[in-house]
């Protein structure tokens, strides 16, 4: 009787040690990601390029990842109010940041913000190359790049060219333009791409450096007029429009990028889950196509491609603000 109590309770012993050492019971359930929604912070007010980009691929995201990508405009300070806000997330996987090279590379370079692009982000994915397009409002009697130039040095100080705000890509595409061409054009910086471009339509400014991808539908109805692509060689989206180089501009080439950002310290797994359906999303003929008709190149690759693409656009805008003598404002 001794020996089957004493068996029965090794055999209790021994399952109760079986159980403790169980992973099952030691470690709790890996959390499937994602599970409830995620807020993609969008840096400028909608209407502009990177918005249109932002809710194009969050919209097909949202039907990979079966929970809904919210885009979330933030716009004021040529995007750092957003991006500060997408820094100071939880690093959690369920804040990302619709980057561009205006919102972590030139902004942080002109203007005093509270992030930096390198200590308090982590690459996610590369997702377009945007070319920018010179437009004009069609009141200004110009039809060329040379008209342009020529116009700019017999009113100087006369012609107001908009950009998405101080710090952005459109405003140093114009200073580049200046420094280039001996011209002196008037800088105003609005809180977007959207306003700015709004503001061209309606006349107030004479001059944008524009998002092709935001500006392609105003050029095609004639409300803006077309006079070069910011590329070295010209787009398939508007094959006529000449670039800056052909007309007249050499070594002019100003690229406006965007991708995904995460706060720091975001598991690697998470952000490998959105670096894969972004790139499947990027893949597909529906992205090609609307990405093309804008203008513009899907991109994709790993994050670490895109990191590295970061860091070498902060060096080289780092010394065309050098050369240009832009204000700093620290």
């Amino acid at each position: 009787m001794d020996r089957r109590m004493h068996r029965a309770a090794t055999l209790a012993a021994a399952a109760i040690l079986g159980v403790a050492a169980s992973p099952a019971w030691c470690q709790a359930p890996a959390e499937r990601y994602p599970s409830r929604p995620i807020r993609l912070i969008q840096p400028f007010p909608p209407g502009g390029g990177a918005d249109v980009a932002a809710r194009f691929v969050g919209q097909i995201l949202t039907e990979r990842l079966g929970q809904t990508v919210v885009v979330d405009n933030r716009g004021g300070a040529g995007g750092a109010i957003g991006t500060e806000l997408a820094a100071q997330a939880a690093p959690d996987g369920y804040t990302l940041l619709m980057a561009t090279a205006s919102t972590v590379v030139i902004n942080p370079l002109v203007n005093k913000v509270r992030f930096d692009p390198i200590r308090d982000f982590d690459a996610v994915v590369h997702i377009a190359n945007v070319p920018l397009i010179l437009v004009v409002h069609p009141a200004v009697p110009v039809r060329s790049v040379q008209d342009l130039i020529s116009l700019a040095k017999a009113q100087p100080g006369k012609i107001n060219f908009a950009s998405s705000g101080d710090g952005t890509i459109s405003h140093l595409a114009g200073e580049l333009f200046k420094l280039l061409t001996g011209t002196d054009m008037v800088h105003v910086p609005y809180r977007g791409g959207g306003p700015a471009r709004t503001a061209l339509i309606g006349g107030q400014v004479q001059v944008n450096f524009g998002n092709m991808l935001a500006a392609a539908s105003d050029v095609r109805t004639g409300r803006l007029r077309p006079l070069a692509v910011s590329t070295a060689r010209r787009t398939e989206g508007m094959p006529d429009v000449p670039t800056m180089q052909e007309a007249g501009v050499p070594t002019y080439e100003v690229i406006q990028w965007s991708g995904m950002l995460a706060p720091r310290g975001v598991p690697r797994a998470h952000i490998g889950r959105i670096n894969r359906d972004v790139n499947a999303v990027l893949d597909s003929p529906k992205a090609k196509e609307f990405f093309l008709a804008g203008g513009s190149e899907a991109v994709g690759g790993t994050s670490q491609v895109f990191g590295a693409l970061i860091k070498s656009e902060i060096a080289k805008w780092s010394k065309v603000i050098k050369q240009s003598r832009l204000e700093v404002n620290r």
